[in-house]
């Protein structure tokens, strides 16, 4: 498809970041767990796991965006079905930053969170409706979304390194 071709360098680009971050995600789960902290699985399902979910999300927009298809129809209904899907697990996380009991989450966290990956995943959802009619118009929101959400990704997961080695690794030495 003519309209899809012309975002293959921007999706090269962005799903090797994700698929990249994704494993690097994983090394440093992998390091963390030598000493993790108090409460770590609660922490990790409303902090962690929502990371590698944008980032997997983003790697497989990638992924079917490059793919050679005839039409734009099955494209929007993946892609709405990720908005949706993504959107119903934003709901989860927020209720999880809720319940877990390992940190009291600040206002960047909720933006971070919920707010920008909610927005992400909305926009999918918004391209995939309007991409028979607006391909164009679709695709930048496409892009768009998988940008914010690659950067919310980077965001968390710089966040909770920082946040075990400044605040977990102090109060072990102290």
């Amino acid at each position: 498809m003519p309209g899809l071709t012309e975002w293959d360098s921007f999706y090269v680009i962005v799903g090797s970041a994700a698929g990249a971050l994704i494993g690097l995600q994983f090394v440093v789960m992998t390091l963390i767990a030598a000493r993790p902290p108090r409460r770590a699985e609660e922490g990790a399902a409303a902090f962690s796991t929502p990371t590698i979910v944008h980032f997997s999300t983003v790697f497989f927009l990638s992924a079917i965006l490059r793919a050679p298809w005839h039409a734009i129809a099955p494209v929007a209904a993946l892609v709405g079905l990720m908005g949706v899907g993504g959107a119903w697990y934003t709901g989860i996380v927020v209720r999880r930053m809720r319940s877990q009991l390992a940190y009291e989450p600040e206002f960047e966290d909720w933006l971070f969170h919920a707010v920008l990956p909610f927005a992400g995943y909305a926009a999918l959802l918004i391209a995939a409706f309007v991409a028979i009619t607006h391909l164009r118009e679709a695709l930048f929101g496409v892009g768009a979304a998988a940008l914010l959400l690659l950067f919310c990704g980077i965001h968390n997961a710089w966040d909770a390194v920082s946040y075990f080695v400044l605040v977990h690794m102090r109060s072990d030495r102290d």
